[in-house]
């Protein structure tokens, strides 16, 4: 699903020079796309948050502190789910989506729109690999515990 999200990237980046509106209509749905990219990936960290760090942090930076502590080793619980480098990557990424949720569409700067949309399949490929390691960890897990 999440990788649908990142191949519509491509597509909305290079709007057509036309009219104004045009312009600003691929703007507004590329800001979403990238909204629903971070998003989707945010879910995927909630549900492994609840199932082995006890629940997903309650404060009121609680996204940034969920995306902090993929990077984080869990004694006797789960490997870090991501590498440092991938949650810098990923922070730019939830800082727009939190600018999406709290702006209107024709306030996004199209600089950082086209940016972030030729950075997202990098971010998606690196998430992807280290969410497969993260797996074969979990698979390798004991079933049970005495």
């Amino acid at each position: 699903m999440i990788g649908k999200v990142v191949n519509g990237l491509a597509a909305a980046s290079s709007p057509p020079a036309r009219e104004k509106e045009t312009r600003q209509i691929y703007s507004e749905s590329l800001g979403l796309k990238l909204h629903n990219f971070y998003t989707g990936l945010e879910q995927i960290f909630q549900k492994i948050a609840d199932d082995l760090n006890r629940g997903v942090p309650s404060s009121r930076d609680w996204h940034r502190r969920l995306l902090r502590s993929m990077a984080l080793e869990i004694a006797g619980i789960r490997s870090p789910v991501l590498g440092l480098k991938t949650v810098t990557r990923l922070e730019e990424f939830l800082a727009f989506r939190h600018v999406v949720r709290n702006l209107y569409g024709f306030e996004l700067e199209p600089g950082r729109l086209r940016r972030l949309a030729k950075a997202a399949p990098t971010a998606f490929r690196a998430v992807s690999g280290e969410l497969v390691r993260f797996l074969e960890f979990l698979r390798a897990m004991p079933t049970s515990r005495d």
